[in-house]
């Protein structure tokens, strides 16, 4: 949630961390702050606000120095202030840091400090790490040394930056389960939470895992253990997208270039994928029990999955979210289980704690995930990347339909390793997904008029949003982008439930979207959809049959694509409704309140 950004070279830092901080915006934030370096004197700034507020309020830009981080706070831990903001110091104001994280285990040390004497100014887990190494720095000469001391007495999770006062060349990065990556320059160094923090001045990285730590200075890193202080040794890749690619490109927001751009993201996951998939699905043909794990947009992309898996491979998986999965499966599983993790960014806590959980007790595990050198990439014995390239808005689009892309191929090939679908429906099936790309650049022909539909819609206070058999996910995931980023209230469901008690919530002008595609369930649909329509909803159809429109008072006319795809393509009209409906309502759709991209806490 929080994000980070570290600077040592040539330049003025304070103008590359506050570009820096300015491309983690997305990771959502109540403050911010900088610290930099001029020799060994440091300047502090930070606040509760927006960066552009503070930079001009606080004047980030007149900061001197040529080494630096900077921050984005999420507040866990103390109230959004001036004071909680980060970056925080010890009490000789020496030892500077910046946190993304949750120690556990701040309430004994900051008791146990205080009782040595230390005073504390803000209310925040953060603060305790900088007494903490000043405390260990008492008893030896060695910076180092002493921080590495400290750190290993904390329990939780934390990415670390900190600046030493009496250190001038020099910073130090260190992650435990929280994500950060270095930035190799020429003759300058950078770290941050993501790579678009610092894209545009180098695209080769480093990737730290969990227990490590970095020692950096303009022409020099090297990465150690925390545990032992040795050195790790480490490979630099390259990033292949460019900067343009995390820009806005001419549109308005973010997420409606992400929603656009899906046609593209769709084809780099079909074809970026071909031999991965295929060895992936022999070894998923392997066990009887396959378990998917995620979390919100992802979670509802499992349960596509298990659809998937249903019709095609005759495999039954469970899909749990990883929150309650981790808590509730641990005796469950054994070698003979796979667990199957969606993760956009890879570094979703509950995901990656589900994951570990499922190693320890002897699972195969295969991350779906969209962020190369990600945290889950890095734990799972099977990796899928959905090539999605970088996704900027909060709430997902482009992810979303890439995992179901994914998921679509794994289950067919899966099938086709079984033999519980004739061979011709397979073949049916891979080629008409080649043409899911084009089906949606038709849907988003649709903009204009989903536009419209925002404008009569935009008063609305509850929606409904109804599907059966796989066009259930998709209507979990209308109603969600729709909470998301309008703040208006929605419920996703199985058109069977309606009669089990939502129904009692309908009355005139209450808008029921319904996903109805082609398909044995189609009749059911219609239904389900007059019973809502007898009273008094307003039903908003979408479907490649066009005698949907006789029943609908606005009719979505969809393109004929396959039912088992239709996932892909039917969630697209619904993404651009919840956006149109977002900045109808004068919301930023970039960054939906109290949300982030990647909750990386618990």
């Amino acid at each position: 949630m929080c994000g980070i950004i570290g600077y040592i070279g040539d330049r003025k830092a304070c103008e590359v961390i506050v570009r820096g901080l300015k491309r983690l915006e997305y990771r959502g934030y109540d403050s911010a702050g900088v610290v930099t370096g001029d020799g060994s004197s440091l300047d502090i700034r930070k606040g509760a606000g927006r960066i552009d507020d503070l930079a001009k309020r606080l004047r980030f830009l007149d900061m001197k120095g040529t080494r630096g981080i900077g921050h984005t706070r999420w507040a866990t831990h103390g109230v959004p202030n001036d004071t909680n903001a980060h970056p925080h110091t010890d009490c000789t104001g020496k030892i500077v840091l910046v946190h993304n994280g949750i120690i556990e285990n701040f309430a004994e040390l900051r008791e146990e400090l205080s009782q040595r004497g230390h005073v504390f100014r803000s209310d925040t887990d953060t603060e305790v790490i900088a007494h903490l190494i000043e405390e260990e720095l008492k008893s030896s000469d060695d910076f180092e040394e002493a921080m590495r001391r400290a750190l290993k007495k904390l329990k939780g999770s934390f990415a670390l930056a900190i600046v030493y006062a009496d250190e001038p060349d020099r910073l130090y990065f260190v992650r435990n389960e929280s994500p950060l990556v270095l930035g190799i320059g020429n003759e300058e160094m950078f770290a941050a939470s993501d790579v678009p923090a610092f894209l545009e001045y180098t695209n080769k990285v480093v990737f730290l895992d969990d227990g490590e730590y970095a020692v950096v200075t303009k022409d020099s890193w090297t990465v150690k253990k925390l545990d032992t202080g040795e050195p790790v040794e480490k490979g630099v890749h390259e990033i292949s997208w460019t900067l343009d690619m995390a820009e806005k490109a001419g549109f308005p927001h973010f997420m409606l270039k992400e929603i656009y751009e899906q046609p593209r993201a769709i084809r780099d996951a079909i074809h970026g994928n071909r031999e991965t998939i295929g060895r992936v699905a022999r070894e998923i043909a392997n066990y009887d029990r396959v378990i998917f794990v995620a979390m919100g947009t992802s979670y509802h992309a499992a349960i596509a999955g298990k659809y998937l898996f249903q019709k095609l491979a005759k495999k039954i998986p469970i899909v749990e979210e990883a929150s309650e999965f981790r808590y509730e499966f641990e005796d469950l599983i054994d070698e003979n289980t796979l667990l199957i993790a969606i993760t956009q960014s890879g570094e979703t806590a509950d995901t990656l704690a589900a994951m570990k959980l499922a190693k320890r007790r002897g699972a195969k595990v295969l991350a779906i995930v969209n962020v190369v050198g990600s945290m889950a990439t890095r734990i799972a014995d099977l990796t899928i990347y959905t090539h999605a390239g970088p996704e900027i808005g909060v709430a997902a689009t482009k992810t979303y339909t890439t995992q179901l892309t994914v998921l679509t191929m794994l289950a067919v090939e899966t099938a086709a390793v079984l033999d519980t679908v004739p061979l011709e429906r397979l073949e049916s099936l891979r080629k008409a997904l080649l043409s899911v790309p084009e089906f949606v650049e038709k849907v988003l022909e649709l903009d204009g008029s989903l536009a419209e539909l925002a404008e009569e819609l935009k008063d609305r206070r509850d929606f409904f949003y109804i599907g059966r058999g796989i066009g259930v996910p998709t209507a979990l995931e209308g109603a969600l982008k729709l909470k998301e980023i309008s703040y208006i209230h929605a419920e996703g469901l199985s058109a069977g439930e309606l009669k089990h008690g939502p129904l009692a919530l309908l009355e005139d002008g209450v808008p029921v979207v319904a996903i109805a595609p082609d398909g044995r369930l189609f009749d059911k649909m219609v239904s389900n959809i007059e019973e809502s329509k007898a009273r008094g909803a307003m039903i908003i159809g979408l479907s490649n049959r066009g005698e949907l429109s006789k029943v609908a008072d606005v009719f979505i006319q969809t393109p004929d694509v396959d039912e088992l795809l239709s996932p892909i393509v039917y969630v697209v009209p619904l993404q651009l409704l919840a956006y149109h409906l977002s900045v109808l309502r004068g919301n930023d759709p970039d960054k939906p309140r109290n949300l982030a991209k990647s909750v990386t806490v618990e």
